[in-house]
């Protein structure tokens, strides 16, 4: 069962900005990510459901931060059904994402008021995600549609908030243009959490890039 409400993690998604994502077969690891981003600032993160073992992994994670890290707000991504969706809910997770937009995973998460952002690449899917009850909306392939595509949608629809993921880097000009552009946050995965970072353990080093992108993300919006 989640945590925190829907309107509890779209206010951390807002306030944070970055929205680390992560995925490895390996509980022990992912708890070590998980600390490292927690230790960094982050106090959001998204398993992303794309291996074996992933419930598995996922549930340890959810019972290590309950116990060990306060106010960390676990949700997982890569849900492709609504079946999936109720799974990981059961697990604990927080709030749902995925690459496309379906109803079926709306439905769920809105019985029960949890948070759920859908992959959406044209303005009639976005304002389908809105009808259905979403909050924030993931722009999915970011690095395909760019910030100025960001620009286009927050002119005739000001009041909607957007997470591009994909196409995101840990650096000022990147983060900058998406930022100015009117995104509400980003989510970012192998630019922040990198197979290098994993293969070498330098959990540290996790930590700074987390700590030095959230500081830039609070300079660009000051």
């Amino acid at each position: 069962m989640a945590q925190f409400s829907r309107l509890e993690v779209a206010s951390a998604m807002e306030t944070s900005g970055l929205i680390p994502l992560f995925y490895h077969p390996d509980s022990i690891v992912g708890k070590k990510v998980l600390k490292a981003c927690y230790d960094g600032g982050a106090r959001l993160l998204e398993f992303t459901s794309r291996g074996d073992f992933a419930h598995e992994v996922f549930s340890d994670l959810v019972k290590y931060a309950i116990a060990e890290l306060p106010g960390m707000i676990l949700g997982v991504g890569s849900v492709t059904d609504g079946a999936a969706a109720s799974r990981f809910m059961g697990l604990g997770a927080n709030f749902i994402v995925t690459p496309v937009l379906r109803e079926d995973i709306a439905l769920v998460c809105n019985r029960r008021k949890v948070l759920w952002s859908p992959g959406c690449g044209t303005l009639t899917e976005i304002a389908r995600a809105e009808e259905l009850g979403c909050e924030i909306i993931k722009l999915f392939p970011g690095d395909v549609y760019g910030p100025q595509f960001v620009k286009g949608v927050k002119g005739p629809q000001p009041w909607t908030s957007i997470m591009p993921t994909g196409g995101v880097s840990p650096d000022r000009e990147n983060l900058s243009a998406w930022f100015n552009a009117g995104v509400t946050c980003v989510g970012m995965g192998s630019q922040l959490i990198s197979k290098d970072i994993i293969a070498k353990g330098n959990y540290n080093a996790l930590k700074l890039k987390v700590e030095q992108t959230l500081r830039i993300i609070k300079e660009i919006r000051n």
